[in-house]
């Protein structure tokens, strides 16, 4: 959200971000198409060689991770828009998408050649972005706060509704 000035470059430099932004949402829709088209052209490719018309387990890990590149750029995009709209960024959904870009990770992780100790970090980066997501959900959202505090006619004691309130 823009701030209230009068000072001209910062409003330029505003509009600069703004419009930068819209051109990374443009070019995140033509990442999209041209996942969707190598996720089509990927499975094409191994049905047709031999053995004729049947995936491998390779072959299917290889079109899952294919699909889910395409599935966390739709989740960018998705970012990108909410940001254009509201010019706040979401942590939950930015915490969905890195927890759908590790879990790519997991599907297609050859766990034979990799090297354990690289396992245990992937392990370790699943583990912490799920707590991280479950905690975000988890936590009171303000406006939930204020509900209750409505329907039970006490008083929010947050210091960052109050904060808030005293603006």
């Amino acid at each position: 959200m823009k701030p209230d000035t009068n000072e001209k470059l910062i409003d330029k430099l505003y509009f600069v971000i703004h419009w930068s932004v819209r051109l990374l949402a443009i070019l995140m829709v033509f990442v999209i198409v041209m996942g969707v088209i190598d996720v089509g052209w990927t499975l094409y490719q191994k049905l047709v060689t031999p053995p004729l018309y049947i995936l491998t387990i390779s072959d299917m890990l290889a079109t899952f991770g294919a699909f889910l590149a395409v599935l966390i750029a739709i989740e960018i995009f998705i970012n990108i828009t909410i940001y254009l709209r509201e010019d706040v960024i979401h942590v939950k959904i930015v915490m969905a998408t890195a927890l759908m870009a590790i879990a790519r990770k997991v599907i297609i992780m050859d766990h034979e050649s990799s090297d354990p100790y690289y396992i245990l970090a992937v392990g370790a980066v699943v583990l912490a972005m799920s707590i991280g997501y479950w905690l975000i959900h988890k936590l009171p959202r303000k406006n939930h706060l204020e509900e209750t505090a409505l329907h039970t006619g006490s008083e929010i004691k947050s210091p960052a509704y109050q904060a808030k309130q005293h603006q």
